[in-house]
């Protein structure tokens, strides 16, 4: 009797082994089914649904920068920009002295000489960047179509039609300009004028950049301003010395460059 108990105790004992061996088997096979679902559910979550949107510049291919800012710096370190006008002789780097506003009135890009000429400059009002909302850049009405003398073929209106862009070079940008008006104005300095941080005085700014009261004007009927546009206004001497003459763009494209 006691080894037919014994027997079936150790019977009991198997089959208890037996459960328990099956039932971690079978707790196994979930867990690695269960890894096996998250392996492969993180994999269909990882990958995007449609391709990734791609930003303009990382597509659009670079525009040619034809201006050696390396070998310009090296003459003058406050060259900082290039300005071209097609269908004038407006082709001159831009420099900004770093201690006297009117330092490039009466003196060379290069060297930094006196020259009663002076160069295309910007004063410290405006960063160099092109960023303001109102950049205006000097330039005497020079001898010989020098510096922004042939600005003044923008008083015919068929060279004006004709010609509506502006480009301004830096090291590693490229800005388009469209040209909205030309137009003699008077001799105010326009950023100490204005206080063009103020939205409802640029807004009028603007207004009246679209729409100048003067009898020597030319204008485009199809350009709006906001308090977003760029605008750059080249300013140049004109016969009368009471006045000025402002040929005026905003800024409608801004490329990286090679």
């Amino acid at each position: 009797m006691e080894n037919k108990n014994k027997k079936s105790n150790n019977n009991k004992a198997r089959r208890i082994l037996i459960i328990i061996s099956v039932l971690f088997i079978i707790i196994g096979i979930f867990g690695i089914a269960f890894e096996t679902y998250q392996y492969y559910y993180a994999l269909k979550i990882s990958e995007p649904s449609t391709k990734p949107s791609v930003s303009e510049n990382s597509t659009s291919p670079l525009a040619d920068n034809p201006i050696d800012f390396s070998s310009l710096q090296s003459q003058n370190d406050e060259i900082y920009a290039w300005i071209t006008v097609p269908g004038t002789n407006v082709d001159h780097p831009i420099v900004q002295s770093a201690k006297n506003d009117n330092f490039y009135l009466n003196h060379d890009a290069y060297k930094k000489e006196y020259n009663a000429l002076g160069a295309i400059f910007t004063q410290s009002m405006n960063r160099k960047n092109f960023n303001d909302s109102v950049t205006v850049i000097y330039g005497h009405n020079g001898r010989n179509e020098l510096y922004f003398n042939t600005l003044h073929r923008f008083r015919k209106k068929d060279f004006f039609d004709k010609q509506d862009t502006f480009y301004i070079y830096l090291p590693e940008r490229k800005l388009t300009y469209k040209i909205i008006s030309a137009f003699k104005y008077d001799n105010r300095h326009i950023l100490n004028s204005f206080d063009l941080s103020d939205a409802n005085v640029l807004s009028d700014f603007q207004q009246m950049l679209l729409n100048p009261k003067s009898m020597m004007v030319n204008k485009r009927e199809d350009i709006e301003l906001d308090i977003n546009s760029k605008i750059v206004i080249l300013s140049t001497c004109i016969n009368d010395p009471s006045s000025r003459y402002l040929v005026c763009g905003v800024m409608i494209k801004d490329e990286q460059t090679k």
